[in-house]
């Protein structure tokens, strides 16, 4: 969301204001702050002092503060477009999401063609899950602004949360024609919902790290040793969510003799057990929330950190501006999509997901491949003890069940389409899905009608806890997966429950992961090269029991053994990646891609 600073002129200049603008250009925001404040006690209806103070405490991340100062502003311009939309943002940091939206339809009744606040609408409507009314308010800043590509990208991405397949093609096209010319539309995650060329997807990288994170590093000075490395893992996912059972395991396995392991977190404190288990699985877990991205910076600096794992990249809640600091003398990246090299050093990847191929045509940075596959598992995960019935979870207890339960955003037309076409060729078969918001469950539903499938033949699976739903897996007979952007913690979810898999491998990374998890539990027969084929296969399986059941099996006698579920040999992997990456440094080496070897 975007903070609008035009200021009016005062009515009365004033010297001590005119420095709190200089030194707030400068990014001294303590200083200009306090600047503010002794403008505003001289005279307290100082409207440039007023608005100014909102948008340092904005910010700082202290949105009370800029609320306070805004309402403040709202009482002497009441009809301010701009003031409105500056105190939307803050309202909406600090919760109150429903006054920060009729906020800013005051701003657009004042001013219908305000882009800025459009943008934020669109913006808020998506963080409440209201994605098709953010689709809309998107398509109007799109009519007003079509120079923009962003609004275009953001446009298909709100109807791809809420699967609204309206223009899909189209759009698409026009993303990746436009990114092909270096506008880059969307960040480099959503991009590739789109696109199957890894050159493209570097393009996107590479365009999107200039334009939004250009590097600003921080006096490097001299490193100071320490007995053992310090990596610290930064987040704003220490919660529940995917990425915190991927990795909770590794966090809590690290050799204590050897790595000094910091967590810092700038996301919500959930409440949660992941949220707990987490706090203890570090030496130290730091809350970074109410730090400035500068503020993040220095301490990591100060903290001697050599090695900074970024665990969020580019996805929602990123705070990548801290990377553009450089704080770390390593900078890796978890997130198995590129950063762009400024940003980082190293991505962690696998022989599967980045071939030698891909190597140079998908990353900037310097490729690390572990042995196995760059996935983590959590295998203290516990599975519940009572598996539901069927009725239970609102699926037949006759007749086949597929399931899949990626984000809706990662559901497109053509994979839809082959999932009908299997429930038509399977009588009495179902497609479990998971719910996420009324949005997507509406448009799928309505979806597989104009496709000639009955939509109650589609479920949806409400959330309940981890435990619970590896339990409720069992209940389905195939897990099929998405396309191009495929299941991650999801499938090692359903194999680590004894659920099959069917994935669909592609040229770019985000196609490659489930194949990787796949060859790394021994079942690369679940891989297929086309949509044809998965289709094909799909089918196969639905109609022949016996050979599922052998899947079922196999999957069950290698499942504690296999490298996925080895944790242990997944820590020895990555320690060694930081071991090389250190010894790189300490030889003044610059970073290179290379292969970590296996260690039983």
């Amino acid at each position: 969301m975007r903070v609008a600073l035009t200021m009016a002129a005062p009515s009365k200049s004033t010297a001590t204001f005119q420095q709190a603008v200089a030194v707030y250009r400068q990014g001294r925001l303590g200083e200009a702050e306090a600047l503010c404040r002794k403008t505003l006690r001289t005279d307290p209806k100082h409207v440039p002092a007023l608005h100014l103070l909102g948008v340092i405490c904005l910010r700082k991340r202290d949105p009370a503060a800029a609320v306070e100062a805004f309402g403040r502003l709202l009482k002497l311009q009441p009809d301010s477009p701009d003031v409105l939309n500056n105190q939307a943002m803050a309202l909406y940091d600090i919760g109150r999401r429903d006054e920060a939206l009729a906020s800013l339809d005051r701003a657009l009744a004042l001013r219908p063609d305000y882009r800025e606040a459009l943008n934020n609408r669109a913006g808020l409507l998506d963080a409440l899950r209201r994605f098709s009314a953010a689709a809309e308010t998107y398509a109007r800043l799109w009519a007003l602004a079509p120079d923009q590509s962003q609004a275009l990208g953001s446009l298909l991405q709100s109807r791809m949360n809420a699967c609204d397949w309206t223009d899909y093609d189209k759009t698409s096209a026009e993303i990746v024609a436009r990114t092909a010319r270096g506008e880059c539309p969307n960040d480099p995650v959503t991009f590739t919902w789109h696109s199957l060329s890894p050159a493209l997807q570097l393009r996107c990288t590479q365009d999107y790290a200039a334009r939004k994170f250009p590097l600003r590093p921080l006096p490097r000075g001299a490193r100071t040793e320490h007995e053992r490395i310090r990596v610290a893992y930064l987040s704003s996912d220490f919660r529940e969510h995917p990425i915190s059972y991927m990795f909770v395991h590794l966090f809590e396995r690290h050799d204590r003799a050897r790595f000094e392991v910091v967590a810092l977190s700038y996301g919500e404190d959930d409440g949660s057990n992941i949220r707990r288990r987490l706090e203890t699985a570090f030496d130290r877990f730091i809350d970074v929330r109410k730090l400035t991205d500068l503020e993040i910076a220095q301490l990591i600096r100060r903290e001697g950190i050599d090695i900074l794992v970024d665990l969020v990249g580019y996805t929602g809640g990123n705070r990548a501006q801290i990377l553009t600091y450089r704080p770390a003398p390593i900078q890796a990246n978890f997130q198995g999509f590129g950063l762009g090299a400024s940003l980082m050093d190293y991505v962690f990847s696998d022989a599967e997901t980045t071939p030698d191929r891909l190597l140079e045509a998908t990353y900037g940075e310097k490729v690390v491949r572990l042995p196995d596959t760059w996935v983590a598992t959590d295998t203290a995960q516990p599975i519940a003890d009572t598996t539901p019935r069927r009725a239970d979870e609102g699926l037949p207890e006759q007749g086949f069940v597929f399931c899949s339960f990626s984000s809706p955003y990662k559901i497109n037309p053509p994979v839809f389409d082959a999932w009908m076409r299997l429930l038509a060729a399977v009588p009495g078969s179902v497609l479990w899905l998971r719910y996420e918001h009324e949005d997507a469950c509406r448009n799928l539903r309505k979806s597989a009608e104009q496709r000639g499938v009955a939509p109650a033949r589609l479920v949806f699976a409400r959330r309940i806890g981890l435990a619970e739903h590896l339990a409720r897996l069992r209940l389905a007979d195939l897990f099929i997966d998405t396309y191009p952007y495929g299941a991650h913690t999801t499938a090692s979810h359903a194999l680590w429950a004894g659920l099959p898999l069917l994935t669909l491998r592609g040229e770019p990374f985000v196609s490659r992961v489930s194949a990787s998890i796949l060859q790394a539990v021994g079942l690369p027969e679940l891989v297929t090269e086309s949509l044809e084929a998965y289709e094909a296969r799909a089918l196969e399986l639905a109609r022949d029991p016996g050979q599922l059941d052998t899947l079922r099996q196999k999957l069950a006698r290698q499942r504690p053994t296999a490298p996925l579920f080895d944790s242990e040999r997944y820590r020895r992997h990555v320690e060694q990646a930081y071991l090389q990456m250190m010894e790189r440094l300490r030889r003044g080496e610059p970073p290179a891609s290379f292969d970590v070897p296996p260690i039983g």
